[in-house]
This record gives C-alpha cells, structure tokens and sequence, in this order.
C-alpha cells in the first residue's frame, strides 16, 4: 500500500444538478467539492490528468446504453487519462499512466482491471486523441466494421469531429478516395488543404444532394456515419451495391430527424443494393488497442496521420467543452487539462 501523503484530502467534482430535456447548458451542472476516494477491494485510486469530452457524455443523460443512464446527483462521467496514486496492492504500479472510466472529478477509485495501462512516449495528448476512444473507433471501424480496400470510395459525416478527422485520413492511408462532410464551408477547406481529404461537402449547402452526388460520381462504397438523419438518409441513396454503413455515432438533432425520410427507405435500400449496416462499441475491441496504436504511431512518425486536437484548461471548463462540441463549433479532439 502507498503511502497517500501526496494526495489532497478533498478534491473538486462536477456533478449532475438536472437532466436535460432538449439542449444541454452550464446550468445543468454544478461544482461542488468531496473527499478524495480511499481504495475498496481490487480498486485502485488515479488523479486525472486529460479528460475526454465526447458526443456519447450527452447519450449517457438520456438514455441506457453500454452502461447505466446518469441521474441527478451523480457525478457526471467521462473517460480519462489519469495517473495512479494508490495501487493498492494491485499489479499496477503508482506512477503508471492509465485509461480509465474516472468521471469528471480530479480523482477517482476505480477497479484495477478496468484501468489500461498506456505507454507515456510522444505527446500526451496523442493518448486522447489517435490511443484513445475516437482514434480506436476511427481505426476499428474503418479497418475491420467498414473492410476499406484500395480504390474504393468512403464518405464521412462529422468530418472535422475527433472520430471523423481521422477515419477519414485512415481510409486516405488505405487506398480509398474520401468525401468529407460537416456543416462549415471553413471545416471542409481545412480537411482538403490540411489533411488531404479528396473531396468535402456541406449538408447545410441548399444543393448538398447534388454536391454528394458530384463528390461520389461512381456511387459510395463505405460511409462512417456520425450523425444519422437526413444526412444518413442522403448517403444511402448514393450507396453501391455491397456497400457497408459504419455507423459510429448520432448527434442528429430533432429538427434534422423531422425532415428525414429514412425509416420509410431504409429497408428497400439494404435490401435491393445488399447493404451491410453495422454499429459497434470500440471497447469491444480493448484487447487489440495496443496493436492497433502501434500501426498508428508509425503513421504519425511518417506525417501520414495528423491528428486536430481542441484542449481546454481546468475541470471547469468541461461542461462549456460538451456544449460546444454539441454546437459543432470544435474541429479535432476536445479534451480537458484537469491536472499537470
């Protein structure tokens, strides 16, 4: 056991005051402070250093996924890089830089065996963004949910986002030729002359449908979807037979899913071009992380790979970096300097 003579006996915390019922805003959250966690059996305690704002901080207040749905009076979760400070006789050693589900707080007590040991090399940011949630996804679904072969055309929506900007130069990396889409005409010039992208269109754009199918004149082969709605509604339209959807993520807003058309196309088009479409959680793929980020730190050396990250400073920044995020007004990675 380590002795805890570093760690502060209270810490700050940012806690769910109200679900939201429509947009999301800073009153919904609340700054308190509360203890410092001790250990429980097979736990370890980390003091957080990045914390990743992501879309799916949003989906967790509304609804049960992959873990249970937030309530008021908890503190408000989010996945991290943290440092251990208690390794409470587990394998891990104090020190160690770590991956883990430690919530918006500057320490957290979470189980030993759900904490991913990352290597400290390069920026520390790069563990956020091309090691963490949004790089995994790009690369799992791009290489085994969307099987990108060379001379293909891949679309994606979202395209300046932390997941789209770089499944994008992925599938670039793989051989294909890649149409970005995003809502700003600035976004879509960046992602041609910054990071390569063949081609982009925005769905704001009064004659997107005719700009797509422009972009695509030989039809889409795999499209990595972030957004859902109309968007997704557009794109299958454009689908070759064969074609594979990756859905990855929605941030669709209402308005948007009122003017779509896609429960009543959706099945005639799987069935009459044999669309494969699938959904998945990039943690399934946790074992196979470490792979995967070696092939992409060899993509970084190269200058194949850049990765947009948005960092914020100070855990109080969070809730304003998930609004802003929701808006669409960041390109890259967003992620929060909790702790130096």
């Amino acid at each position: 056991m380590v002795t805890r003579g570093s760690v502060p006996a209270d810490q700050k915390q940012i806690v769910i005051v109200a679900l939201p019922d429509g947009a999301l805003d800073e009153s919904h959250f609340v700054v308190v402070r509360g203890p410092v966690p001790q250990p429980g059996a097979g736990e370890i305690v980390v003091r957080t250093l990045l914390l990743s704002i992501d879309a799916a901080n949003r989906t967790w207040m509304d609804v049960e996924t992959y873990r249970p749905r937030l309530v008021a009076g908890d503190v408000m979760a989010g996945y991290a890089l943290c440092e251990v400070v208690d390794a409470n006789a587990s394998v891990l050693r104090v020190g160690s830089i770590v991956f883990c589900d430690s919530g918006w707080q500057e320490y957290a007590a979470v189980p030993a065996t759900s904490a991913t040991v990352v290597a400290a090399d390069g920026e520390l940011t790069h563990q956020i963004s091309v090691h963490g949630v949004s790089g995994m996804a790009a690369y799992f679904g791009i290489t085994d949910i969307g099987s990108v072969a060379p001379g293909e055309t891949v679309v994606v929506s979202a395209a300046a986002g932390a997941t789209g900007h770089l499944a994008g130069q992925i599938a670039r990396i793989r051989g294909a030729h890649v149409v970005g889409i995003t809502g700003s005409d600035d976004k879509n010039l960046m992602l041609e002359s910054y990071l390569g992208f063949d081609a982009t269109v925005n769905h704001r754009s009064e004659t997107f449908d005719a700009d797509l199918k422009a972009a695509c004149p030989g039809g889409v082969d795999v499209y990595f979807d972030n957004v859902g709605g109309r968007v997704l509604e557009s794109v299958l339209l454009r689908m070759n037979r064969q074609g594979r959807v990756v859905c990855c993520g929605s941030m669709t807003q209402r308005a948007m899913d009122e003017q779509s058309r896609l429960a009543e196309i959706l099945p005639g088009v799987l069935i009459s071009r044999r669309i494969r479409m699938e959904g998945f959680i990039v943690l399934d793929w946790m074992d196979r992380w470490p792979a995967a980020s070696r092939i992409m730190n060899g993509w970084l050396a190269e200058g194949r790979l850049r990765p947009l990250e948005n960092p914020y400073d100070g855990l109080d920044s969070a809730p304003r970096a998930l609004i802003a995020l929701l808006a669409g007004e960041n390109s890259g990675k967003t992620m929060v300097r909790v702790s130096p």
